[in-house]
């Protein structure tokens, strides 16, 4: 069956909304809300042809886009390859040129609307920041201090790894932590390893590669919780760990090590040609991990990561 190679853009202004449009009803998936964008063209490239589908049908002219994700779909006769870009630099102010409806809605608000399902893993993405921190206990006496450090950094998505810490000094220090996140804006996840991680109400949980292959289902929060404002990330390392993050519902996870580390120098890394390799091959939002800073970051995303993640890269 031949794949549909179509453009897209999860276009976003300076408010932080992003525009969405509703597919006509004669349409294949019609009636349904999309990020706009359109067919490659024979001699195009992706961002070519996003960069034309904008202005054909939206009349705004791009000036930049980032990679952001690659979503393969297979609908009942139909295959198609989303190549996702964020949008975050144009210029214009959007119209309908082609009759169809659009609207500008906050991130929160993609929930409220009905989307086709290869949409999911995009919306997901749309959501993400480019770099998620790791704070780790490996010197609990520095947790406080590490957090205030990453947060003034300006980074809104962290992992607590709390894998030493007896449980009662592990809720003492989320009392203090997870406050201050909020204030910042920041999502807070805590690590699987934490004993009952998935009772602390925080924003989410972050399965070890061990606890995402013996999980045979997304993990279930505590009753009142809503499912939707809850992430589940997974830590994997091959093929098989992605795959099966997929398959559970994993909403992103984090590819390691992608070059060498002085933590674990027995460890063979991936470098980025396999890690774009592997990621192309599942549709999540995946950071890379391991001996990067944030200089990486348009590296990674050329390689098709969502961002970088690290415990050191957000301390300097």
């Amino acid at each position: 069956m031949k794949l549909l190679q179509v453009a897209v853009g999860v276009i976003k202004n300076t408010k932080g909304k992003v525009l969405i449009s509703l597919r006509n009803k004669s349409l294949h998936q019609g009636g349904l809300w999309e990020f706009p964008g359109g067919k490659i063209e024979s001699g195009e490239s992706p961002e070519q042809a996003l960069t034309r589908e904008l202005k054909e049908e939206l009349d705004l002219t791009v000036t930049a886009a980032t990679p952001l994700i690659t979503v393969k779909h297979q609908y009942p006769g139909l295959s198609v390859q989303l190549n996702v870009f964020l949008v975050e630099h144009f210029s214009g102010d959007a119209k309908s040129c082609e009759g169809q409806p659009f609207k500008w809605v906050t991130l929160a608000e993609l929930a409220d609307h009905d989307f086709p399902s290869a949409n999911q893993p995009i919306i997901a993405a749309a959501k993400l920041p480019s770099f998620y921190a790791i704070l780790d206990d490996a010197d609990d006496s520095l947790l406080l201090v590490n957090l205030q450090k990453i947060l003034t950094h300006g980074v809104k998505l962290i992992q607590l790894r709390l894998k030493t810490l007896p449980p009662d000094k592990i809720e003492k220090f989320i009392e203090q932590a997870y406050p201050l996140c909020k204030q910042q804006g920041a999502l807070l996840l805590i690590n699987s390893a934490a004993n009952n991680a998935t009772e602390f109400s925080l924003d989410g949980i972050h399965l070890t590669s061990r606890h995402l292959m013996s999980a045979t289902s997304r993990p279930a929060f505590p009753r009142g919780t809503p499912e939707q404002s809850r992430w589940v990330a997974a830590s994997c390392h091959n093929l098989q760990e992605l795959q099966h993050a997929q398959a559970i519902g994993v909403d992103f996870a984090v590819l390691a090590p992608v070059l060498a580390t002085e933590t674990h120098p027995e460890t063979e890394p991936l470098g980025w040609e396999q890690f774009s390799g592997l990621v192309a091959q599942v549709n999540l939002p995946v950071y890379a991990l391991g001996g990067l800073s944030e200089s990486y970051l348009d590296r990674a995303r050329q390689a098709g990561s969502q961002g970088i993640s690290g415990i050191r890269a957000f301390l300097e």
